[in-house]
Parts: structure tokens; sequence; C-alpha cells
């Protein structure tokens, strides 16, 4: 045996010893006396014992010691001892390191995937969720659910969803995906231990509706919507929402997705008790949006009344034909009557629960509510609310007083809710009244009634117009909505003509993002221009996260359009709006201050913006997170071009495209950025290469077709256009310095 088999030999025994050893300080001591003054072999040990993963690294045929290792011990006897007859798990997966995940414990199971809560080390360190495919389960429908699941959650880009940050599969070859761990109980707990009040948990229930709405305009159907799978933290106070699980989910958009991973599934899927009557049918393939909203109906009916409309236990023994004919034809009380029907401690138990009493939780449901249930979970889904925002709206009426969509359409419903939205008005109105009546003869006063009944009819004439007008509108945005998740984007654009756009609305900022997005794909600029400004009068509820990228979306589309008088004016009223506050996002900002040359005293006023985008770049390189370290270098480095600090620009952008992370709309860019600066230093050649990188890609993203909105990965539409119109720029530049060089 030669120098070097004895050394390893060695290592392997070194490496046992130690790792046979769990107390902390021991194993230290043991490692110090092992390798003695070989610091380097002592490191290299310690390095191994973190990450049992690169043992191969390590030992070059070390595969014998990896089968004896305590992380593939307990990996091949999940494989194989820890499985019942049903592929159900019978031991525990936690403690075992998946890529650069600890698993800590299990939970959350489904039928063929199991949630681990989990710790991720690198970048980052950060708590997250882990779902992994149940060994033993991986056929093509389950791996195909998966993935839609996984692609699902990869699209969604809302407050109220939970995100994802990860993907793989495992050593064994079992998929995973991790997502945001939410800290919360699921919301009927959650509701019933704060004794939160009706009101409070319909806010809840409308921050529900957006993300469902969310999930339907990027083309997901959820399928389970119920209390489990809507989970509520609190933070800073407040209570928030989060949606999960769309394990069942369903594509509405055939891109989406090949194939059905539904195909060859004979049973229903969801909980009974919240699946609508058609998601009932065998194979449940036609279902659409509205089986969501018969689920959310569900939801609401359970909130208000602490349960839901059908026993979840006397359904789970009926037979599926059974069940399926119980929710086709079997109607269920409304709430009110559900509360009516129970005994009076009940009553008195669920009142406490919603802070209020017997008699008055009675009188709150009755009438608005228990039409806004109906509606929503009503077994023909054409008289159905259309659209989850449609639902979240009349539920935003019946909170702010106004007429509802699901109530008769009365006169004197209308006029009493006028009244009561104007209770002080009316008062005072009476006691002046009144006061008339004492001092003035009957005559005089009959004269005044008979005017003032005049009056008021003719107002409340004009109020019931109004309130029509707003309720046409309110619909027809509904249906334009639902149109643009069935991919209607003509139909739903022809449809909104007629509208006028005032106030603030989600639903309706959402409506024209979309259909300004599909204009601006389709590269009719003066129309996506003119929608994405209107978008900009109608989303001032929205987050700075999606109300900054609104921002970016106008500019960009005005300048593709041609109308720089119009960007001028739009980038000095965004100055005005986000200079002050600066915000999350100071590199948008910039972004949208800066896609055109701006004049001194505007660079100066964004100079502070520029140096706590430079800080947030150190911030996240320190964190690993190098795609938003980059996509705020490359800011920074137009900012330093447009101050006329070129070589800065050169260093940042350098540094921008040395980042491990790349993306290809942020690259063409930096590569632009980069072409303006060579340019300017009359360093025409390399001036040249770097433009013609930016028109590279850019020309790749032409040749894809893109139909759709885009992603943070692949890059949105407007980041494409941004890096146009910077690359235009640096064209036109380097075109003009060529010619008056070729002059001379």
């Amino acid at each position: 045996m030669n120098e070097s088999s004895e050394k390893k030999l060695d290592e392997e025994f070194i490496f046992d010893e130690a790792q046979s050893i769990s107390d902390p300080d021991e194993r230290s001591r043991f490692l110090d006396e092992a390798c003695g003054s070989d610091s380097a072999l002592k490191a290299k040990i310690e390095r191994f014992l973190e990450s049992t993963g690169e043992i191969d690294a390590f030992f070059s045929d070390g595969e014998k010691l990896i089968q004896h290792s305590d992380e593939m011990r307990k990996v091949r006897d999940i494989a194989d001892l820890s499985m019942s007859n049903d592929g159900d798990y019978c031991g525990e997966f936690a403690g075992i390191r998946i890529g650069r995940y600890n698993l800590i414990e299990r939970i959350g199971d489904g039928g063929c995937g199991v949630v681990y809560l989990a710790e991720q080390r690198s970048p980052i360190r950060r708590i997250v969720a882990m779902k992994i495919v149940r060994i033993g389960k991986e056929s093509r429908q389950v791996i195909d659910r998966f993935k839609l699941e996984r692609q699902a959650l990869a699209m969604m880009n809302h407050t109220n969803i939970a995100r994802i940050f990860d993907a793989g599969k495992t050593k064994i070859g079992s998929p995973y995906f991790v997502m945001e761990y939410v800290r919360g109980m699921r919301i009927t707990d959650f509701c019933e231990e704060k004794e939160l009040g009706i009101n409070d948990r319909l806010n809840l229930f409308i921050s529900i509706c957006h993300a469902i709405q969310h999930a339907h305009q990027k083309g997901i159907i959820h399928g389970d919507i119920k209390p489990a799978n809507i989970l509520v933290s609190q933070q800073d106070g407040a209570a928030i929402p989060k949606v999960i699980d769309f394990g069942i989910a369903r594509a509405t958009k055939p891109h989406l997705f090949d194939k059905s991973p539904f195909e060859g599934i004979e049973k229903p899927m969801g909980t009974p008790a919240y699946m609508s009557p058609e998601q009932m049918e065998m194979n449940g393939y036609d279902v659409d949006t509205r089986s969501d909203i018969y689920s959310l109906g569900i939801l609401l009916y359970e909130l208000l009344t602490g349960r839901t409309p059908f026993d979840s236990k006397e359904m789970m023994k009926m037979s599926p034909m059974e069940m399926e004919a119980f929710l086709r034809y079997e109607i269920p009380l409304l709430p009110s009557q559900a509360l009516r029907s129970l005994k009076s401690s009940e009553i008195s138990e669920i009142a406490f629960r919603r802070n209020t009493s017997p008699a008055e939780l009675n009188h709150i449901l009755e009438h608005d509510l228990d039409y806004i249930v109906q509606k929503a979970t009503e077994k023909d889904r054409s008289l159905r609310y259309e659209t989850a925002n449609a639902l979240a709206m009349d539920v935003q009426c019946y909170l702010q007083n106004e007429v509802i969509l699901a109530h008769p359409k009365r006169w004197s419903y209308s006029f009493g809710k006028f009244i009561r939205r104007n209770k002080g008005a009316f008062v005072a109105y009476a006691l002046v009244a009144l006061a008339l009546v004492m001092g003035m003869g009957a005559s005089t006063w009959m004269f005044l009634r008979e005017r003032d009944a005049k009056q008021h009819a003719i107002m409340a004439e004009q109020k019931e117009k109004h309130l029509r007008e707003i309720a046409e509108r309110r619909e027809g945005m509904s249906q334009a909505a639902l149109l643009i998740s069935q991919q209607e984007y003509a139909r739903a654009d022809k449809l909104i003509e007629k509208f006028t756009f005032q106030g603030t609305s989600m639903d309706e900022a959402a409506v024209l993002r979309s259909l300004g997005e599909w204009h601006a794909l389709n590269m009719r600029w003066d129309d996506a221009a003119e929608l994405l400004q209107t978008l900009l009068k109608v989303n001032h509820f929205e987050t700075e996260d999606v109300s900054t990228l609104d921002y970016l979306e106008v500019g960009a589309a005005m300048i593709m359009a041609g109308d720089f008088d119009k960007y001028e004016e739009f980038r000095r009223t965004a100055i005005k709006r986000f200079h002050e506050t600066q915000g999350l996002y100071p590199d948008r900002f910039l972004k949208i201050s800066l896609l055109l040359p701006a004049d001194d005293e505007m660079l100066q006023s964004l100079r502070p913006i520029s140096v706590i985008t430079w800080e947030n770049v150190e911030d996240a390189e320190e964190q690993g997170n190098y795609f938003e370290a980059a996509w705020r270098a490359m800011t920074v480095a137009l900012f330093e071009y447009r101050r006329g600090n070129y070589g800065e620009a050169l260093n940042i952008c350098d540094k921008c495209l040395n980042y491990p992370v790349k993306n290809e709309p942020r690259d063409a860019a930096v590569y632009a950025i980069k072409a303006l600066s060579l340019t300017m230093l009359r360093e025409l050649d390399p001036a040249g290469e770097s433009l013609a990188e930016a028109e590279r890609l850019l020309q790749k993203e032409r040749s894809r077709n893109v139909t759709d909105r885009g992603t943070p990965v692949h890059g949105f539409w407007f980041d494409w256009a941004f890096a146009k119109i910077i690359a235009d720029e640096a064209s036109r530049q380097l075109t003009d310095v060529n010619q008056t060089y070729s002059g001379y």
C-alpha cells in the first residue's frame, strides 16, 4: 500500500469517527488530536461534516462510505422500509439535508405530497416550507399535477398568495419545490380566536377574493378553496391572509400545460363541503373560474355563521353519485335562516365570537349578506358572480352601505341605502322641517311638503340612475375580467370602450392593466399608453410594488409611442409622487425618471435616490441576492451616464455583467448603457461591439413571439421595452458620432 492510500484511509477513519460524535466540543477535541498540526486536513473534514452531500468531492472513490452515511441511510430507509402498502410514510424525513435546505419537521400532508418546515442555509438563511412528492406516488398524473402547482405558484405575484422560491429533485428523484412559510392559522380559527366582528371578517374575505382573482387572471383555477388553505398571520398588528396549496389547480390557458394532469382520474378532487356541483362531475372537465366563486361563497357562509351549508361528515358518507345529486339539487338555508335554526345557546356562542349580540347578528345577516352568499353559491354557475372581484365589490358595497348587485333592484331599497349613507343630513333636514311646521300654518306646511317631496323624488331618481350606472359599469368590468381570464382580449377591450373611469378601483385597475399590456405586446403603443395612463388614475389602493411597476409600464409605452412631451410631463409627476417617500423600490423610481436624458436640476434631485439605490446594491450582495443587486446596479449605471460620469457608468456596467445571475433584458440594457458611455469616450469600436450584443439579445426576444406579460426571471415586457429604448438611443448616438468623424 502506497503513501497516498494510507493517507486516504486515515482521512476516512477520522471522518467516520468524527461523524459518530454528536457533541460539538467533543468532536472538535477529537479533530485536534487526530489531525495534529495538519490544519488543512482538519478544515477539510470540518467542511464535509457540515455538508454530507459533498462527500463524493472529498473521496474520489468514496461510494462505500456514502452507503454507510447517516443521511443516505435515512433516505434509503424511507425508500425501502418506511412506506405502508398505500404509499404513505411511516417514518420521518426530518433531519435530512436536501440541496441547501435542512428539513426540520413535517407540517402538512396531502394525498400525494408532504410539506416540511425547512431551513435554507445559503445564499441567505431563512425558514421555508418544502413540498415533496410522496415516494411511491410518482405516477404521471401526480408529477403533472405537481408541476402545474409549481408553475401556478411561480406565476403568482400577490400579497395574499404564498410565494415560491426554488424547485428541484431529491437524490432519490422525488420532485420538490420550496415556498414561503406562512406562520399563521386557518382563517376560521383565526377569526374565532380573535373574536373578529363581521366587518373585520369581511375585509379579510375581500383580500382573499382579490388573491383568487389574481390567480384567475394568470389562468389558474385554485379548485380547493377552504379554511385550511387560507392561513392568516399578523404583521405589525395587521391580519394578512395567504392562499396556499394549489395542488389540484387547473390551468385555463392552454400554453400553461401540454396536457391535462387530470386525465385518467375518475373521482372528483377537492373537499366535498366546499366543492361546486360541476366540480363533483366525473373528471371535472367542465370546471371554470366560477367554481372558485362557489367555494368562496361557502367560505363566506362559514365566516358569517361558523358552519358550512352542508355537513361535511354527512357528505363523506355518500357515494360520489349521491354527493353530486345532493349538491346539484339540495337547497341550503340562507345564513340568517341557518342561524335561527340553532339552539339559543349556540346562537349566543356564535354571536359572542363575532363580538355582537344574537339579535344584532341576525339583523346583520338578513338581506344583503344573505343575497351575496346566495348569488355566490347558485347551483347554476351562470347566475353566480362572474369574477372573484365582482364578489369582492359587492361585499365592499355592503360595508360602505351602497347598493349591491345581488339584491333585487327595488326603488325603495336603493333609496333606503341613500338615506342610511346620508343619515346626518336627513336628520338635520327633518329637524328643520319640524321647526317650519311648528312656525307656519298648515297650508304653508302642505305646500312645502309637496315641493320637497318632488325634490326628494327627483333626487332619488337621479341617485338611482347614478347607482344603476355604477352597477352597470361594475358588471361590465366583471365581464371584461372574465373575458381576459379566457384570453378574449379584443372582446374585453371593446366592452370597456363605453365606460368612463373615475375614482379608485382595484378591479378596474386589473382590467386596464391587462388590456394595456395586451396592446403593448401587440405593438399598439398609442392604445397601450392611453389605457395605462387611465390605470394610474384608478390604482391608488395598490401596493408600492405594483404601483411602481405600473409607472414603469406607462413610461415605456409613452416613449415607444413617440409621445416625448407627455413622457416629460409624466416623469415630473412621478418624481413629485415618489421623491419624498423614496419607498422600497428606489431603483424603479430612477428608471421611471431616466428613460430619456434629464436636465441638471432633475439629476440633482435624483442624486439622493441614487445613493440609496447603491446602498441597496451592497445590501443585496451581502445577502447573496445577485438578481436584485444587478437590476439596481444597472439603474445606477444609467444615472451615472446621464450625469456625464462615463467611466463610473462603465465600471458599474462591467460589475452587472459579472454577477452570477443572468437576465437577458437587463443585460441588453447594460450593454446599451455601456455602448452609450463608450461612445461618449470616443471608444467607437468597443461601443459598436456592446451595441451589437444588446441588439442580439433584443432580436432573440423578438424571435420568441412572446404573448404574455413575462416573468421576473425571463423579463417583463416593459423590461424589454426599456432595453430597446436605451439601445435605440445608443444606436442614434453612435451613428451621429461616426458621421461626425467621417466628415473630417
